[in-house]
């Protein structure tokens, strides 16, 4: 049972944490280029990186069921293997604890600097918070990048700690801004009903946002294509039986359900200029791509721990729960400040009329 609930739980976990740390590159990405569909969507994006603290709460769980997760948390395990004892410098409890707070301490300072200084910009209007935000922005994204990457080997790939990919952090990467921007288009969507901000999230708008959303899942499927045909073509014994647990008892049919709703369905409507330009037509879309994080975050986890397709009622229960903390506390960080970065001094020139 108890097992249950921490893998239950680190899935539920990582999809959420996807969606609130996604924000935060999205949001880096837009001071960088700008662009009318960044100042859209700005408050909707450093609401949800101003959740990241609660996030780093809601990781302590996993710390607590280190045991239950990881085989090379137990040393009569590693005492007998090897490969984790080569790997014991880096594959240990402490040194895990330690990575995960220098970890959040990074995205968290990027985050707080970033909001700071946005409200800063609320009062003073001051136009040299533009550049600012550009110099913080730059090293934001490599160090989110780096962190990240190591997050996913730490938390996703050493749960089967035999095997290894150079892309795995790459598609954590993507899929988190992916996850965060299909979340932040129905929110979009929603907030667009208010006359307050309805001339600022047009057709225009949602058809950037579409643009975006489009590029994101041809380069999510890009990367996970890319890393099973160079192990595919490598066929080395220490990285096929990754793809063969998942190729296998039922996963091969989770595969092809990402192959098809993840990538192909999304990708022919996301090519329809009408279709990107309706909020509607384009949140169900987002929705939808949503839901499939899900079942991509599941295909990447779940097989480490079960060798067939199972859904247990823990798997439903955790996603609920922590779905509903975390999106109690966006709300509440969204509702805080202005919808719209009104005294931005580029934000009337690219906000379309």
């Amino acid at each position: 049972m108890m097992e249950q609930l921490f893998r239950s739980y680190l899935i539920s976990y990582l999809f959420w944490f996807g969606i609130a740390l996604g924000c935060l590159p999205l949001l880096m990405l837009h001071h960088l280029v700008g662009g009318a569909w960044g100042f859209a969507i700005r408050r909707v994006l450093e609401a949800g990186t101003r959740t990241l603290p609660l996030m780093a709460v809601l990781f302590l769980p996993i710390l607590f069921g280190i045991h239950y997760l990881y085989e090379w948390s137990h040393p009569e395990i590693v005492a007998r293997d090897e490969m984790l004892q080569a790997k014991g410098a880096y594959l240990n409890v402490p040194f895990f604890i330690v990575r995960a707070v220098i970890y959040f301490f990074s995205w968290m300072i990027f985050a707080y600097l970033l909001n700071k200084w946005s409200a800063e910009q609320d009062v003073t209007g001051d136009p040299a918070l533009t550049r600012r935000f550009q110099l913080l922005s730059g090293p934001g994204l490599v160090v989110y990048s780096l962190a990240i990457t190591f997050a996913a080997v730490d938390w996703g790939m050493s749960l089967e700690a035999h095997w290894f990919s150079t892309i795995y952090g790459m598609l954590f990467i993507v899929g988190q801004s992916l996850a965060a921007l299909a979340f932040v288009i129905p929110v979009a969507a929603r907030l667009s009903d208010s006359p307050l901000v309805a001339k600022f999230l047009g057709p225009d708008i949602f058809q950037d946002l579409g643009n975006l959303l489009l590029a994101f899942v041809m380069l999510w499927a890009y990367i996970s294509f890319s890393q099973y045909l160079i192990i595919w073509s490598g066929n080395l014994p220490s990285e096929i039986p990754w793809y063969a647990r998942r190729g296998t008892n039922g996963w091969q049919w989770v595969a092809a359900l990402l192959a098809v709703f993840h990538f192909a369905i999304p990708f022919v409507l996301l090519l329809g200029r009408a279709n990107k330009r309706n909020k509607s037509f384009i949140a169900s879309i987002a929705i939808a791509v949503v839901g499939m994080r899900w079942v991509d975050i599941y295909w990447l986890i779940a097989p480490a721990f079960f060798k067939s397709v199972r859904i247990h009622w823990m798997d439903i229960l955790l996603l609920a729960v922590i779905g509903g903390i975390w999106f109690y506390v966006f709300l509440g960080q969204l509702m805080k400040r202005a919808l719209l970065p009104l005294r931005d001094p580029n934000f009337i020139v690219e906000s379309p009329a």
